[in-house]
Parts: C-alpha cells; sequence; structure tokens
C-alpha cells in the first residue's frame, strides 16, 4: 500500500512540472534547420524549397516551435516574405518596416545581418504559434542568395 501511495505521488507531482527543453527547440537545432533550408535551396532551387518551408507537413522544417523563415535580403523587394513556416499570411507581404512591442525593427535588423556579416542572432519579441503568445524570440539568419532564411528558439 505504501508502494502504491508513493507511486501515486510521483505520478502527480510530475504531471504538475512545468515544459521540458526537449519540447522546445534549441539554438543548435535552430542552426540545423538553417542549414538544412540552405541545402535545399543549392539542390532544387528557390520555388522548391519556399514550398517546402510552407507547407507544415515537411517534417525536415517544421520541429515542435521551430521553422523556418525566408526574406529577399536586399533592393527594392527587401523585407518581402517569400516564405513562413508558421504564418503564411505573411508571405508576399513587405515587412521591412515591422516593429515589435519593443519598437525593435526586427525585419530591418534581420536583413542588417545577411547583409552585413552575412550570419547572426537577432533578439526580439514574436508570437508563439504553439502559445498563441508573444514571447521573447531569438532568431539565427543567414544570408541564402538574393534572400536570408532564419530560424528562431522561444526564450523563457
Amino acid at each position: 500500500m505504501v508502494r502504491f501511495l508513493v507511486a501515486l505521488t510521483v505520478v502527480a507531482l510530475t504531471a504538475w512540472v512545468p515544459a521540458t527543453a526537449a519540447e522546445f527547440g534549441t539554438k543548435s537545432e535552430a542552426i540545423a534547420m538553417v542549414k538544412r533550408v540552405q541545402e535545399m535551396f543549392k539542390r532544387d532551387g528557390p520555388e522548391a524549397t519556399f514550398k517546402a518551408v510552407d507547407d507544415k507537413s515537411t517534417k525536415e522544417f517544421h520541429d515542435r516551435d521551430l521553422y523556418p523563415f525566408i526574406y529577399f535580403r536586399s533592393g527594392p523587394k527587401e523585407g518581402i516574405c517569400v516564405a513562413h513556416g508558421a504564418f503564411p499570411a505573411l508571405i508576399g507581404k513587405n515587412l521591412i518596416g515591422l516593429k515589435d512591442p519593443d519598437g525593435k525593427y526586427l525585419i530591418r535588423e534581420l536583413a542588417d545581418i545577411a547583409n552585413g556579416p552575412g550570419s547572426g542572432w537577432v533578439d526580439y519579441k514574436w508570437p508563439n504559434p504553439i502559445t498563441k503568445k508573444i514571447e521573447d524570440k531569438s532568431s539565427y539568419v543567414e544570408r541564402m542568395g538574393d534572400y536570408y532564411v532564419g530560424v528562431g528558439i522561444y526564450r523563457e
């Protein structure tokens, strides 16, 4: 009987444990996903890559809270979203002037990283498609031809 009560207590307590890190993507997983998008882009070209990024059934580009996004990085089309793994309504929109709730021009900053050093991290606030809340996010971005590709992690 005592063993049963101990086991029941353990089960009850673990039911109240907050989400584990395994439920969320890591920085290394975000970088790896960017590399997978880059590989497909080189192998299959832009259109096939954009389609795969947009398709939520493409598991290599949709993992828990990880998903890629692709924008034009410079010129007259700078800031136009061409593919988005979580928010397809953004595709075709120029978001260069978009600010997060803290006033950060996040798309501009992502483009600056891609156009400057070519890769890096940007911190901002963004809607989490899983929790439906605005959360702190860090996105890794890399130059990819006329575009940049990014994948971010939601931070606690």
